[in-house]
């Protein structure tokens, strides 16, 4: 079903415009996680008939990764024409290349390895990994800010996303912006190191917010009832800095695509 979300309770310059955001609940993980893949691969092939390339963002978590997996089963997937898109991250973790744990290791596995040399590898976006040239979180978040700026137009500090995809943690965190963290406020950069992540590992890149309000749609994937509480707190507006993901939204759309047990707490 489809509902609206709740009038924000809490007016806060960064909170997310609610006439453009739509709330769509799934009756659990798994038929989530493939009703999300068949809408990303239907979001691709209506941007390519306007233009060329097209640019996604992933994310990853339980449910990310799982509807990664689905798109990699889709035969709609061979439609795409995967050498017009770039993919992305909102956040990554900062570890070696090739760890488990890494965000863009997951996607690799689920489903980027699998489109092989339809998708070029110069358009897989990476966040830089330790050791890959980088030794910080903040020099990883740098070379990330230049290579969005290389795909950014004229005067802006990176590409807009036409759709980016987020989760949320049972915290409201969005990204690797977590509540109380100084990465909340940074401004004027598209990306931002963190350090003393609460959960681990600590060090971690993300999206700031100025590069994930970019984006012309934004499309939160959200499952569990562990989730429910702060789900309810970032449709009604709440204060940013406890809970991140009520500051995260698109230019032209933010869609939370969210299962029954998320929605538990939502008015019907």
């Amino acid at each position: 079903m489809t509902t609206p979300a709740p009038e924000p309770a809490v007016t806060a310059p960064e909170r997310q415009p609610h006439h453009r955001r739509r709330v769509v609940v799934h009756p659990d993980a798994g038929t989530l996680a493939e009703a999300v893949a068949a809408r990303l691969l239907t979001r691709l092939l209506d941007v390519q008939s306007l233009h060329s390339p097209v640019h996604v963002g992933l994310t990853g978590g339980t449910v990310g990764i799982a509807l990664l997996r689905a798109v990699a089963r889709s035969p709609i997937r061979d439609v795409v024409d995967w050498s017009g898109v770039h993919v992305w991250w909102g956040d990554e973790r900062f570890l070696p290349s090739g760890d488990p744990d890494r965000n863009e290791t997951q996607a690799r596995d689920a489903l980027l390895d699998s489109l092989g040399d339809v998708l070029p590898a110069e358009n897989v976006h990476a966040m830089p990994a330790l050791g890959d040239g980088v030794d910080t979180p903040e020099r990883s978040a740098e070379a990330y800010a230049a290579e969005l700026a290389r795909f950014a137009a004229d005067g802006a500090a990176a590409p807009e996303l036409d759709v980016l995809l987020l989760g949320m943690g049972p915290d409201g965190h969005v990204a690797s912006l977590f509540p109380g963290h100084d990465a909340l406020t940074v401004t004027g950069t598209p990306t931002v190191g963190v350090h003393g992540s609460p959960k681990p590992p600590p060090e971690r890149v993300s999206l700031t917010f100025e590069a994930i309000n970019a984006a012309h749609q934004v499309w939160f994937v959200v499952a569990g009832a562990e989730k429910a509480a702060q789900l309810g707190a970032a449709l009604s507006g709440a204060d940013v800095a406890a809970t991140p993901a009520a500051g995260a939204y698109g230019r032209e759309r933010t869609l939370w695509l969210v299962d029954a047990a998320a929605a538990a707490g939502l008015p019907a």
